[in-house]
């Protein structure tokens, strides 16, 4: 047992000068102190948040590793740990749960804050728009994903939320459901945005038909459906431009 806890000392002590021995400038936090977080790389940018490495590995190689790995079709770099759930995360050597969970709530952060950005320039009442805005998110998804979005006065985002997980089907979702939650957050008009795992955005009959009574449900409730557009892989189609909503 003492001998475990010694070998685990001198790995811990050996990460250590390895990361000590690199330059003052290239170490990632006098660097970032410096010239500021900019100047770091992904690599260097990870590192600082993990903050240790593993056994005999310091934190900038571990933050190169994760970078580099690849897996699931999902890609290596920051959108490969974007995609990756905290299990897949730990198959890499030197990443626990505790790192996992850092790493996808860093990735989770950076989406938001990127959101947030965005959303100030995007015109909700360009089909266009809308349809970039949601594209990456989700075009690569396996499921179909119903997104409910909910627009203020002003035509600016309140807030989004999905509302469906597996199958968008008229006859699983109640225009209730998502009413009830228009409602709530004071919504004056909504927009339904849902994927075509297949990549081809051509509406089913069950899109047309779950469109025409979300609209008419709205218009008795005086909250809007602007629109219901559906995410292919890298194209969309709103329903409202092709007239698909009206008997």
């Amino acid at each position: 047992m003492r001998d475990l806890h010694l070998s685990a000392e001198r790995a811990q002590h050996s990460s250590q000068r390895t990361m000590k021995s690199m330059p003052p400038q290239e170490r990632p936090y006098e660097k970032c102190l410096e010239r500021g977080a900019e100047a770091l790389t992904d690599a260097e940018l990870l590192s600082v948040i993990l903050r240790t490495g593993s056994a005999g590995e310091p934190a900038l190689e571990l933050a190169r590793k994760i970078l580099a790995a690849e897996g699931g079709g999902r890609g290596s770099g920051l959108l490969g740990i974007y995609h990756r759930s905290v299990e897949e995360l730990t198959k890499i050597k030197g990443v626990g749960k505790v790192k996992a969970v850092q790493l996808k709530c860093v990735a989770e952060l950076s989406r938001r804050i990127a959101r947030t950005t965005v959303s100030e320039s995007v015109s909700f009442r360009d089909p266009d728009s809308v349809a970039r805005y949601y594209m990456e998110e989700l075009r690569h998804l396996e499921q179909e994903v119903l997104v409910l979005v909910m627009l203020n006065s002003k035509g600016k985002l309140i807030g989004d939320q999905v509302l469906s997980k597996g199958t968008v089907r008229a006859s699983l979702i109640s225009p209730r459901e998502i009413f009830i939650e228009a409602v709530r957050r004071q919504a004056v008009s909504i927009i339904l945005v849902h994927n075509h795992p297949s990549g081809v955005p051509d509406p089913s009959p069950e899109d047309i038909f779950l469109t025409r009574r979300v609209r008419e449900a709205g218009t008795l409730l005086g909250i809007e459906l602007l629109d219901h557009i559906i995410i292919g892989d890298c194209q969309a189609v709103s329903m409202r431009e092709q007239g698909l909503w009206r008997e």
